[in-house]
């Protein structure tokens, strides 16, 4: 398929108006394909959802204070980030389905570690690399939806969205029950079912393929580069985001002032370094033009903000629930299941909502309720605030995932998509690492309800941010646009 017949067909999901766009014939069915893919996330999210419940019980088997075990939801979150942006690089060369491939391995070997590590460094490190398979595997779950046309990737992306946040909602009770049942080691080593999920894929093998020939050769075309990584860059943002979730914790893991420092600085000279890279390599890991098209960095800040409330609630929420109740990692899980399920009504609300107001206009309300949510727990005491608060932040997460990702390819030339993705899903998982990192840290200062009710700070500029956009800021500029030279 000929670069310019790719940029003509190249669907705009939620237009300046609010109204889908029309959809191809003979496209692939959003909610076949959306279930399937959404079922390959769902040990991802579980890996999420599930450690929460168990982090009590591993800190105390690890003899390590209740706020390092923040790391390991941080480390996976952190991987997953990094690895997203590596994972969008690779679809230049490889098709989704390859890097689904390469992702699950991964994650299932990472996570096999992580249940067998004698020590908690041991666990972070199973943990750092089954995320950066878990990130790996979203960008090619996302590569393939967001290839289809009008309303049916946005029905796509609901469903995967809503299986996601299902799984890491109800991970707590499967984490509550495999904790009672079978031990912390047997939970850590649960998203390694990926491996046998995978066979679910090979039916939808053929578009994973297709999404990814037809957008990664015209990537590579774009870039000029065949699909060469640049490894400064990607070193640097690595740096960049490893620093700023350990300064975070810094304090409730007993991390040494001149360890800090070292830190500190190491942050400041990546972001440094992060900036001329992107002046000096406009084609590089973070490519200038995708980045300064108008609206992709609110986009990915809202999304990160989101997250960031959502991760930094279901951290503690397990243990709030312990000591209100008295009852066990079990008891917890099951009584943040509705919780969870306030994500299938998210999910399925997304498309309807999408149809009537423009993507920013939805994303504000999404990013209110993760605000209010965040509040509730923080501010009352008791199971069913704690409920009630991570439901809301369920519908957030949910929501705006389907909704920024979905708003992304528009935001982009054509061929810039797959990279957008990945950037975009890079800053929204980050801000999944940064929300426990900064609760754990604060925890160890002030009272949980405070470190909580600080947090709520993220979402609301988020949701700032949300008010503050136009609706015309979604039109996708021109394919050659930002280029130094037109091809």
């Amino acid at each position: 398929m000929s670069q310019h017949t790719r940029q003509g067909t190249t669907p705009q999901t939620i237009p300046p108006g609010g109204a889908p766009a029309p959809e191809r014939t003979g496209a692939p069915d959003g909610r076949r394909l959306g279930l399937t893919l959404g079922m390959l996330v769902l040990p991802m999210y579980v890996a999420l959802g599930a450690p929460s419940v168990a982090l009590p019980a591993i800190g105390r088997a690890l003899a390590v204070p209740f706020g390092a075990t923040a790391w390991i939801l941080a480390a996976w979150s952190l991987t997953s980030a990094l690895a997203m942006p590596v994972a969008g690089r690779l679809l230049v060369r490889w098709s989704p389905f390859q890097v689904l491939v390469a992702g699950v391995v991964a994650l299932a070997a990472g996570s096999a570690l992580a249940g067998a590590g004698p020590a908690l460094s041991v666990v972070i490190v199973g943990r750092l690399i089954g995320g950066a398979g878990a990130g790996a595997t979203v960008i090619a779950v996302f590569a393939a939806a967001t290839a289809l046309p009008g309303r049916q990737r946005i029905r796509a992306l609901g469903i995967i969205a809503a299986a996601s946040a299902t799984a890491s909602g109800c991970g707590t009770l499967l984490g509550g029950a495999v904790t009672a049942w079978l031990g912390w080691r047997a939970v850590l080593a649960i998203p390694a079912l990926a491996l046998p999920l995978l066979l679910a894929a090979l039916p939808s093998r053929r578009a994973l393929t297709r999404s990814g020939s037809g957008s990664g050769s015209g990537s590579g075309e774009r870039n000029g580069s065949t699909g060469r990584l640049d490894i400064v860059g990607a070193a640097v943002l690595s740096v960049l985001a490893g620093s700023l979730i350990t300064l975070l914790q810094a304090h409730s893991v007993g991390l040494p002032a001149p360890v800090t420092l070292v830190v500190a600085a190491a942050g400041a000279l990546a972001a440094v370094g992060l900036w001329w890279r992107v002046r000096s390599t406009p084609d590089g890991f973070v490519p200038r033009r995708v980045i300064a098209s108008r609206g992709f960095l609110a986009a990915g800040l809202i999304g990160g903000t989101v997250f960031a409330g959502y991760y930094g609630v279901l951290f503690p929420a397990p243990s709030l629930i312990e000591q209100a109740t008295g009852g066990g990692p079990l008891e917890a899980g099951v009584l943040l299941v509705p919780a969870a399920a306030c994500s299938v009504l998210a999910g399925r609300l997304v498309g309807t909502l999408t149809d009537r107001f423009s993507g920013w206009q939805v994303s504000a309300g999404l990013a209110a309720l993760t605000v209010v949510g965040v509040l509730v727990v923080a501010l009352f005491t008791g199971p069913i605030p704690i409920v009630l608060g991570m439901a809301l932040t369920v519908c957030g997460f949910a929501g705006a995932q389907a909704v920024l990702v979905s708003l992304a390819p528009d935001l982009v030339a054509a061929d810039d998509r797959d990279t957008a993705q990945s950037l975009l899903n890079f800053m929204n998982a980050l801000g999944g690492g940064i929300g426990p990192a900064a609760v754990a840290g604060l925890s160890g200062i002030v009272p949980v309800p405070v470190a909580l009710a600080a947090l709520a700070a993220l979402p609301l500029a988020g949701l700032v941010l949300s008010l503050t956009r136009r609706p015309t800021a979604g039109r996708r500029p021109a394919p050659d646009a930002m280029r130094g030279s037109p091809r």
